[in-house]
Parts: structure tokens; sequence; C-alpha cells
């Protein structure tokens, strides 16, 4: 499997830009799936998170209050985007400073799930970015991933390669 990180040119703007990634041979960037996927049983906390990355991209950046930190492991900027704590659903996200972001899966939590390994998609969707956001790590170690002047773009090869894998 090969993915790549794409911009969301309707979601940036001057203050901070939103990718989310595609997965060769999907027409869908994981963020359009999740709002697939969650459409018809909560259509207002869509609209409400995608305001909220509205406001992100072209007013204020990512803020660290707009997001669930520490949904990873340390240091990996594994978060949970959310417009308000006691809605359902979760987007998950890869945050680098205030000024990008990178939207993953999610889905809905409810109250009666304690854990994230209680839920397998959210498990799924949350180990996923884990990695993804190693990768990208590596990348910018090795300098094949840097950043734009500004801090708003990622420049370079931004396609992973996951066939070599076990």
């Amino acid at each position: 499997m090969k993915c790549r990180l794409v911009k969301l040119d309707d979601l940036s703007g001057k203050k901070a830009s939103v990718y989310s990634i595609i997965i060769s041979g999907e027409s869908e960037t994981l963020y359009e799936k999740f709002i697939q996927e969650n459409l018809g049983s909560f259509k207002s906390e869509l609209l409400d998170i995608n305001t909220r990355l509205n406001v992100i991209g072209k007013r204020t950046g990512a803020r660290d209050h707009f997001f669930k930190s520490n949904e990873g492991k340390f240091g990996d900027g594994i978060c949970a985007l959310y417009d308000d704590p006691e809605k359902h659903l979760r987007l998950y996200c890869i945050k680098f400073w205030t000024q990008i972001v990178v939207l993953g899966g999610g889905g809905p939590k409810f109250k009666n799930i304690r854990a994230l390994q209680e839920d397998e998609k959210l498990t799924k969707e949350n180990y996923f970015l884990r990695d993804l956001s190693k990768r990208i790590t590596e990348k910018i170690l090795e300098k094949d991933i840097a950043f734009s002047s500004d801090y708003l773009n990622f420049i370079g090869d931004l396609e992973f390669n996951y066939e070599d894998e076990d």
C-alpha cells in the first residue's frame, strides 16, 4: 500500500495548512471518507468540525485548545479534533506546531468506551496515524521532507510506501 499527503486548499489559509492522506487507488482522502462515514448520524458535528478547520486555516492557526492532545505516543503529535468535548465524533490528526495539521480518520467515541483499544475502528485510525507520524519524522530527519520558509507547507517527498512491510 502507498499513501501520500495532499494539501486541502479549501481548508488551508494564511494561518495554517490542512493536509489529509490519500491511499493509492482511492479517490477520497481519509478526511473525505470520515465525512461520508458520519454524515448520516453526525451531520451537525461534521459541520462544526469543518467550520473549526476553516477557522484554524484562515484565522487562528492550530491552537492547542482545539485539540485533545496525547492521543498517541509522547512526541508524535497525534491528537483528536472536536468542536465540543461532550460531542461524539473524534477526528485524529497529526499537529505540527500551529501551522500544519494532517487529518486522518476517526469516528464516534461513545461514553461507554473507556479506552481507545475498546473500539476497533478508532484504534485502527489512531495507530495508522502514529505510524505515519513516525515516517514523516524519519523523512524530515533524512531531509526528504522540509518545511517552507513560513512553516505552512511540506516540501519534498510526500509519498509513503508500506509494501515492503511484513
